[in-house]
């Protein structure tokens, strides 16, 4: 018998490649730049990304200064060294993995300069990304000397970052990154106003001169008077309310972990007047633009930065989430290694952070600023004018003139331009041919489009039936708004989604669209959204083609003795 140790090892260059490969997104380097000139207690930050001629190739350039505390030889090896952090437990700091600056590595060379305690560094890295790639852990070349200044601060150069693409790099893009994704977007402001006071001076790709950015998030101002606001803007009034709501407090089971939200109720246009971002109707938006959709709901934050959405945790269905600009801080979060996600978290704190965003959410819309929101609704809803009635029906008149009609056994039915015709027709087809959808409904619902619930044969009882989501949509589109949970079929009039083509839902989750031909003469082309992971695939009726093959309804133009 032979007994022997293992001792394991660590292969130095293959984690360097793995946490310099593990931010994906580039604009990450900003998010670690600041939080390094933060924790060096820096006043004043600047960041340049500019293309310069390198032997005729362009190179993307980026200069970040700041006159934090500096780096002294300790430091310098800490910036350079992998898993290697100073500030690792030091609860007012943001670095304390020692991964962060490891982002840089993904370049062609790195210069560090820096000054403290009258001595200065000058640190070079030559070829880092290659040398990895290479099997090589890169050197850096150190020059000290004493320093010319008696300030303190740093200067980092990166030349040929992200393999000098720089899409991501304009000026739009970093500014409305570093107000949402960074410590100098911090919504800490909201907790604590005059925490800090650090200035950015920030100049992207399509900028001239650096533009001044001071810190912290921005929260609209709060409506003071909806029958006024009501008065000001009629039936767009609930687009205009905004109000801002602050909780603190600690987790129910722990008690020792404390936490901020910040929950703020905006409507569409309150939006768009601080967020030039938002791509919307007649507005050309910047590179880089996103939807609403796309962007707001529940952060969960550390540092008060925000980390991942969880949009889930606050709607039920659809897309209620898209009324909240909403934070919830937890320095007990734990994160991975690029500060992408909060699953390293405990799942007992996690559950227990989750439980008390859905308690703050619950308390919000059961609380008279919520009763304000659906007054303003309500109102909105209700009021038309004389003179918009008559438009309405002028308009109408002229839409009956131009619509596709179909006539079925005797019953006349118009080719939907909404949900709502969709569903009309729907309904209108499922009286006549009982069996023509495989599923029965049992209640339905049109508050955030149209939905309902239905079980799949008309025999079984509904208290013993299973029940599920069947969602309805005028064209089905990538952009889906809902989320793929209890969700078993859509109903829509036509598609743009083409076969292998992936959706998203409102949680992340991905299904790939399936085209299936029909294989007998009696049957359908069949749509499916199919996750291999899940066992139900959720099937698609595309109305337009669904009826042409199974009952051979077409729609056809109105002839002209039909025209109003």
């Amino acid at each position: 018998m032979n007994q022997f140790t293992i001792t394991p090892k660590v292969d130095e260059t293959q984690e360097f490649i793995e946490i310099a490969n593990d931010f994906s997104n580039p604009l990450e380097l900003v998010r670690e730049a600041i939080s390094n000139a933060y924790d060096a207690k820096a006043s004043e930050i600047k960041i340049k990304f500019q293309v310069i001629q390198d032997y005729g190739e362009s190179v993307l350039k980026i200069i970040i200064e700041d006159n934090g505390s500096g780096m002294d030889k300790v430091g310098l090896q800490s910036f350079f060294d992998l898993g290697n952090s100073l500030r690792r437990g030091d609860l007012d700091t943001i670095g304390e993995k020692g991964h962060g600056t490891k982002v840089y590595f993904n370049s062609k060379k790195i210069e560090v300069q820096t000054w403290k305690d009258g001595t200065e560094f000058k640190a070079y890295m030559d070829e880092p990304f290659r040398k990895l790639f290479d099997r090589q852990i890169p050197s850096v070349n150190v020059i000290e000397s004493e320093s010319e200044t008696e300030s303190s601060g740093t200067q980092i150069t990166i030349f040929g970052y992200n393999n000098n693409r720089r899409d991501k790099f304009t000026h739009d893009i970093l500014k409305d990154y570093i107000f949402w994704f960074t410590k100098h977007g911090s919504i800490e402001k909201a907790v604590q106003p005059d925490k800090f006071n650090t200035i950015l001076f920030l100049q992207g790709l399509g900028q001239d001169t650096y533009e001044k950015i001071d810190w912290g998030h921005y929260f609209p101002d709060e409506s003071q008077n909806i029958n006024k606001l009501f008065e000001t803007h009629l039936t767009k009034a609930p687009n205009f309310y905004s109000k801002k709501i602050r909780k603190s407090g600690t987790l129910r089971n722990y008690p020792e972990i404390h936490y901020d939200a910040i929950f703020s109720i905006e409507g569409t246009n309150v939006k768009y007047s601080y967020n030039s971002m938002i791509r919307r109707r007649g507005y050309n938006a910047p590179r880089g633009a996103y939807t609403i959709q796309e962007r707001y709901g529940l952060w969960l934050t550390k540092d008060f930065i925000p980390i991942q959405r969880k949009n889930e945790w606050i709607t039920y269905k659809g897309s209620e989430y898209t009324k909240f600009h909403a934070f919830f801080n937890c320095q007990a979060l734990r994160l991975t290694a690029n500060r992408g996600s909060v699953e390293n978290t405990p799942s007992e704190i996690l559950q227990d952070i989750q439980d008390e965003v859905k308690r703050i959410y619950n308390e919000i819309i059961q609380s008279d600023d919520w009763t304000a929101v659906e007054w303003l609704e309500d109102e909105a809803s209700a009021y038309q004018t004389t003179e918009r009635e008559r438009k309405n029906f002028d308009w109408r008149l002229r839409k009956v003139n131009r619509s596709n009609i179909a006539v079925y056994k005797d019953t006349t039915l118009v080719e939907p331009e909404r949900e709502n015709g969709v569903f009309s027709i729907f309904l209108l087809l499922s009286n006549i041919e009982k069996d023509l959808f495989p599923f029965q409904v049992v209640d339905y619902d049109t508050h955030d489009g149209i939905d309902v619930i239905a079980k799949g044969d008309r025999k079984t009882p509904i208290s013993s039936a299973k029940l599920y989501y069947v969602e309805f949509k005028r064209t089905l589109e990538k952009g889906f708004n809902h989320s793929f949970e209890n969700l078993h079929s859509i109903v829509c009039w036509e598609t743009s989604i083409k076969h292998d083509d992936i959706l998203v839902d409102i949680n992340g989750e991905e299904r790939k669209m399936q085209i299936l031909k029909p294989e007998k003469d009696d049957d359908y082309t069949h749509y499916y959204l199919d996750n291999p992971r899940k066992a139900h695939k959720i099937e698609i009726f595309v109305l337009k083609q669904y009826l042409k093959e199974k009952i051979n309804l077409e729609f056809h133009p109105r002839t002209q003795d039909a025209v109003i």
